[in-house]
């Protein structure tokens, strides 16, 4: 049994947003295309209260990209983002929500990021995620959205970690950084660990083989 993980498909982070990601928009119709080659599909979102301390306007005494100490952990700063309750916040109007089971919100905690859909950065707290996906006898994901550098990666790690057989699909994501080795080094990470990276066509050929 398949998942699918679409990760903080959100306006925040779209052509616009407050921490929009380029080519953001480009992977809409690829996700909604998978959603029909798996047997559920869940999404995560960021639901950030405002006083986050993730967020740079809180530490005036820091700029955005900044990377400090917070809480015990490393932390880079980010611009106020996917605030709860807001547009931001909120999945994008152009991706088909209709077959989305659950949606796992993280990030809630305002003392620590959560940049994985199934644990915030420290592991202190689940999102349930995984025992949800267990439960309804899951072993396979295959993980998109947004981005592949941050939250992405971090949601494949620990989808492995968790024992899934894990897939990225390279068309239904990109990341926050331009630099490309950004986006190579993110996904070799997840190769490295176990993780399968596919393009569209081959996750096809390999879903038809499997049926």
């Amino acid at each position: 049994m398949t998942a699918l993980i679409i990760v903080d498909l959100q306006n925040d982070f779209l052509p616009g947003g407050a921490l929009a990601v380029p080519e953001s928009d480009q992977i809409i119709p690829v996700i909604n295309e998978l959603q029909k080659y798996v047997d559920l599909v869940v999404a995560t979102q960021d639901w950030h209260p405002t006083d986050h301390e993730s967020f740079a306007n809180n530490h005036p005494e820091h700029k955005e990209g900044d990377l400090i100490t917070l809480h015990g952990l490393s932390q880079i700063l980010w611009p106020v983002h996917c605030v709860q309750d807001t547009f931001g916040a909120q999945l994008s109007s152009k991706l088909k929500t209709s077959c989305i089971l659950k949606v796992f919100q993280k990030g809630t905690d305002k003392e620590i990021d959560s940049y994985s859909g199934f644990y915030d950065n420290g592991y202190r707290k689940s999102t349930g995620l995984s025992e949800f996906l267990k439960e309804r006898n899951i072993d396979q994901v295959v993980v998109v959205g947004l981005a592949t550098d941050f939250c992405v990666k971090y949601t494949a790690l620990d989808a492995l970690k968790e024992g899934f057989k894990t897939t990225i699909v390279k068309e239904a994501t990109r990341a926050v950084n331009l630099n490309v080795q950004d986006y190579e080094k993110a996904i070799a990470e997840i190769e490295q660990k176990g993780g399968i990276v596919l393009n569209l066509k081959s996750f096809v050929q390999e879903y038809k083989k499997l049926k």
